[in-house]
């Protein structure tokens, strides 16, 4: 079964690990927060955040994740894929009744 991440309040839906982290550097941003800051609050160094928020880090556990989102306060949402009204949309997308 696949499932992609959803992120609240955002809604943005995400499917790579450079996306997640770019959405939570916008956040990070938008809260007038420092890396730095966010970091020792989620319990990691700067640099693991900055990595992650570049699209840089090869993993970011999600104990590390969620304590980041914790602190920007944001959580995950999963979706399950095909969900009620996904073949309408995508009918909608390629022009179809």
């Amino acid at each position: 079964m696949a499932f992609e991440l959803e992120i609240l309040p955002n809604t943005s839906k995400m499917q790579t690990l450079t996306e997640l982290g770019e959405v939570v550097a916008s956040r990070r941003r938008s809260l007038g927060l420092k890396q730095g800051d966010v970091a020792t609050q989620a319990g990691l160094t700067q640099e693991a955040l900055s990595r992650f928020e570049r699209g840089k880090a090869a993993e970011f556990g999600s104990r590390k994740l969620l304590a980041v989102l914790a602190v920007l306060g944001m959580e995950l949402q999963f979706v399950e894929l095909g969900a009620s009204g996904s073949l309408d949309e995508l009918r909608r997308e390629r022009g179809g009744a």
